[in-house]
């Protein structure tokens, strides 16, 4: 399998991420240069007709894009260890924090900085300031709700590592950089040591 992937966008990266706790290898990874338009060429739309990163490549032939459905056929293919939930009931809850996460914090902060950063104004035109600086109030009402969460429980979802640690965490770094976000330096002491410790997991690093 091949997986198509951009530096520094965090979609990839939750991939990456995912691929790293399951400790898959043997997954060729293509870099498509977001800077330079190779992800509107004809060759890559071919492949992803939205121009849209990651795309992984089936053994097939196939082309599977969407980060969460490529999550979903990498845990159905290498089920350990389990990061969607085992049961129906488990699955269902898991997936609901990881929408939050994904809607409401990941899709928050990416519209504050697609229409604030100078540096994004090639991929969104026209940016909209005022649209994005309210988006920048959205995620800070979001994060303080989930450091409310984690003062009572060490991760996202509850009581173990799963895939809405994985989106939570590529969101929030993907805040830090752009955003310069620190959610210590806002009053949100939970939210903080919890990025904190999902920093130091190897696959953070990855």
């Amino acid at each position: 399998m091949k997986l198509y992937v951009s530096p520094r966008a965090p979609n990839p990266r939750r991939v990456q991420m995912f691929i790293a706790e399951k400790g898959i290898t043997g997954i060729e990874e293509v870099v498509v240069e977001i800077g330079k338009d190779e992800h509107r060429s004809s060759n890559y739309r071919a492949k992803s007709p939205l121009a849209k990163v990651p795309v992984l490549e089936l053994d097939d032939g196939r082309f599977l894009g969407e980060t969460r459905a490529i999550c979903s056929y990498l845990e159905g293919r290498y089920p350990e260890p389990n990061l969607m939930g085992e049961s129906f009931e488990d699955r269902a809850f898991i997936e609901m924090t990881d929408r939050r996460m994904e809607l409401y914090l990941f899709g928050t902060i990416a519209n504050c900085i697609r229409h604030t950063h100078p540096g994004l104004a090639p991929l969104e035109q026209p940016q909209f300031p005022d649209f994005g600086h309210s988006q920048g109030q959205k995620v800070r009402e979001v994060a303080r709700w989930l450091d409310g969460e984690l003062a009572s429980q060490p991760f996202v979802a509850g009581e173990r590592f799963t895939i809405a640690d994985i989106t939570a965490f590529c969101a929030i770094e993907f805040a830090r950089g752009l955003m310069k976000f620190r959610p210590g330096a806002e009053g949100m002491a939970h939210l903080q040591a919890w990025r904190d410790r999902i920093a130091e997991r190897p696959s953070a690093k990855a």
